[in-house]
Order: C-alpha cells, then structure tokens, then sequence
C-alpha cells in the first residue's frame, strides 16, 4: 500500500489516482481539506492526520501496511515565516521518520522548480547546479531545504529517496483563483462571462496539466528501479500565453481574447522544465497538450466548483 501526505490536494489527489489505475492500493491523508474528488471517491483509504504529530504519523504504519510514502502535504505561509518553516519542517521530518521506521521502499518528497531560480538557462535540467539567489516565495526556499534534508535523512537506511522537482501544475482541484498560476484565474474568468486582463502573447514557460504531473509521480513511485534520485517532474514543453487564448477561442464560439503583443521583458525565452530522465527512467510522455488540457478542465469545472 502506498502512503500519499496530501492526498486531497490537486497534486496528491492525481497521484492518488495514477496510482490507483496502476493496480495500487493507497491511503491518502488529510487534513483540513474533507471533500474527496469524485475520481477517488470509494476508491482510497482516507486517513485523517497531522503531519506534524509525529506519533499520530508513525501510527499510520500500525493500520496499514505501507510500502512506499509521497509527502506532498505542505501549508501556505502567514505573517510569520518562522511558524511556517517550523510546521512543514516537521512534516517532512515525520514523514522521513515514518518512511525509516517502516522500512517502506521508496520515500517521494516534493521540491520546486523554483529552485533553478538564477539558473541562465531557459532548459532546466537536474545536473545544473542550485544557484544562491534571493527567492521569491517562502514555498520556494522551504522546497530547496527539502532536497538535502531528505537526501541525508535517508542515507544508510535502505529506503530510496527520491526527490520530485514540480513544475507549474494546474488542472482539476486547483484553486481557481490561484495566486501562484495566473491561467486558472484567466480561465475562471472566461467561464464567467467576463473579459480577463490581457496577457502578453509570448509570456509563458513552464506548465503540466494535474493528472499527467500525478501519473509522473506514481511512475516514479512505483518503478522497479530509478537510476537517479532527482527528478524534474512536468511535461517537459513550453507554453505560451498564445497557446491558451487559441485552446479557450477554439472550444468557446465567439469568443475573442485579446493579447499584448511580445513579451513583458522583451524578445527571449521563458525557462521551462526538461524531464528526460525522468522518461528515460519511467517511460513518462505527457498525454495532455495546451489545447487537450483546456478542453479537459473547462469540462470538468462544468460539473466542480474548482
């Protein structure tokens, strides 16, 4: 059985789910979040838990018995970025704990790619090495300590650490007014009738649609070997805004989005996530393009709030 932290979360609940149709059995956790998506419903064990209660965490292992854990849970920060630190410092810490007490085969944890923040490069790979750099979210600066935490926790004790390097994922559960993704917004804003902000046409780079970045990380999971403990984890294209006014124009009669022409900061390139080795190593091909996963997610936001 394998243990997903946040699994009611958009990146939690696909994985979940890729998981599921890859004939595993799983136990989601959760903790504020109490609606479970209609994909997962009857589906996976539900577990109620905060991951920063370390004996509540070890528990699990006493009620099921895991084989591999993905610790997708996190929170968002508040005024003090030192309580925020603190709580997810300790979930990462239990969930490594939990995964060594187990024995479990496999321990998943999510970092960023925001930690190629400084990088020149517009392809992103996992050689290149972290710049020090000024980041611009706590997320991201918690995500960056996560990599050698894991790494070193796990040294020694035959359980395989793998860390997943997230790009920009949207899709089905995500919040539709997102403050980290402005196509969400973009989206909801159509669906309402209204005329969104005009973006740049050529603005754009890294982006995965929700269940192809969830069918990446149960690959990973579930691989019979991997060859390399970091991985980036995306759909290995780059987007531009363009490409997402045209997928919303093709599938809405009449409707007309207008676009800045160029980009923001002038001609270049947008960065982008390279996920060669993680198709080399699983197989991985997203199944989802710009105007696939529009379709998709304007269909289901039809039948879901979010």
């Amino acid at each position: 059985m394998i243990l997903v932290t946040g699994g009611l979360g958009m990146i939690g609940a696909h994985t979940a789910r890729a998981l599921l149709d890859l004939g595993q059995e799983v136990v989601v956790t959760t903790h504020r979040r109490t609606e479970v998506p209609s994909f997962l419903a009857g589906r996976v064990i539900v577990e109620p838990l905060d991951v920063t209660d370390r004996d509540a965490f070890l528990a699990l292992g006493a009620r099921h018995d895991i084989s591999d854990v993905v610790h997708l849970a996190g929170s968002v920060p508040g005024e003090n970025p030192v309580d925020f630190f603190r709580t997810d410092t300790s979930g990462l810490l239990n969930a490594l704990d939990a995964a060594r007490a187990w024995g479990v085969r496999r321990c998943a944890v999510a970092s960023s790619l925001g930690v190629y923040i400084g990088r020149s490069e517009t392809r992103w790979h996992e050689e290149l090495d972290l710049p020090t750099t000024k980041l611009p979210h706590l997320i991201i600066a918690f995500k960056k300590a996560v990599e050698p935490l894991a790494m070193h926790s796990l040294q020694g004790s035959g359980v395989q650490p793998v860390v997943l390097r997230i790009g920009t994922i949207w899709g089905p559960l995500v919040d539709p007014e997102s403050p980290f993704f402005y196509i969400p917004p973009y989206i909801s804003a159509v669906l309402r009738g209204e005329e969104p902000k005009p973006l740049s046409a050529d603005d754009g780079g890294d982006c995965c649609y929700a269940p192809d970045a969830g069918r990446a990380i149960a690959l990973l999971t579930t691989a019979e070997s991997l060859a390399h403990n970091v991985y980036n984890v995306s759909s290995g294209r780059a987007y531009t805004n363009r490409d997402f006014a045209d997928a919303l124009q093709t599938i809405t009669p009449g409707l007309q989005l207008d676009l800045l022409p160029g980009r923001q900061g002038g001609p270049g390139v947008d960065p982008y996530l390279d996920i060669a080795r993680l198709t080399d190593d699983t197989g991985f091909a997203p199944a989802f393009d710009v105007a696939q996963s529009v379709a998709d997610y304007v269909a289901w936001r039809a039948k879901n709030p979010r």
